[in-house]
């Protein structure tokens, strides 16, 4: 009666254990692709820093680009959880918020805090789609992920009856689109010097001013 059990448990620590080895992968690569650039970085790069052999890279995770995209997904939801960040519960109590400010300082805040763990790695896709075709794919594909949140935000809005008649839906959700792009966090956090906080306040009051009612 205990051989299943057994079989479990066996199966069980077998999947904590690949998970670890993935996690450690994906860490040590997500640095390595910042501090050294797409192109500097190898796979075995990556499994020396990670302290496993180059088939347990690909056996784990993949390619540079897969390599590249695990990194930036848990980077965007702050864990290696398989669930969407539209999925979450942080997501779904946001944009059930009845007041319009307090909506946009949320979700703003939300942004920010992907902003600080994803800017550096943007950088280094946006420098690997110019040579590589999957590459490019998935940055578009993080812009329209993109542009569908800020969507999602601008159609709550409205539905609030908080949205300014001075654009239309679709250009506010363009506005709300380009105001969260982690290139203009990466700008003025990193080439400007501003603080985080600095950042998350102008950013916010910019949003409440272009997207609601005065």
């Amino acid at each position: 009666m205990s051989e299943p059990v057994k079989r479990d448990y066996h199966s069980g620590l077998r999947a904590a254990q690949a998970a670890d080895t993935r996690r450690l992968i994906v860490s040590a690569a997500a640095r390595l692709f910042v501090e050294d650039g797409y192109g500097a970085t190898t796979i075995d790069a990556v499994a020396e820093a990670a302290g496993v052999s180059r088939k347990t890279v690909f056996t784990a995770v993949g390619g540079k680009v897969d390599l590249l995209k695990t990194a930036l997904d848990w980077a965007v939801a702050g864990d290696d959880m398989p669930v969407a960040v539209a999925g979450r519960p942080a997501v779904r109590e946001l944009l059930a918020l009845d007041d319009p400010v307090a909506l946009i300082t949320a979700w703003v805040r939300a942004m920010v805090a992907i902003d600080v763990r994803v800017a550096g790695l943007l950088r280094v896709l946006e420098v690997a789609a110019d040579g590589d075709d999957t590459a490019s794919g998935l940055l578009e594909e993080s812009r329209l992920q993109r542009l569908v949140g800020a969507s999602t935000v601008v159609k709550r809005l409205a539905a609030l009856g908080a949205l300014t008649d001075a654009v239309s839906r679709a250009d506010a959700a363009d506005v709300a689109w380009l105001a969260t792009d982690p290139v203009l966090f990466d700008r003025f956090v990193r080439n400007r010097g501003w603080s985080v906080g600095k950042f998350e306040t102008w950013l916010t009051r910019t949003l409440t001013d272009q997207l609601l009612s005065p």
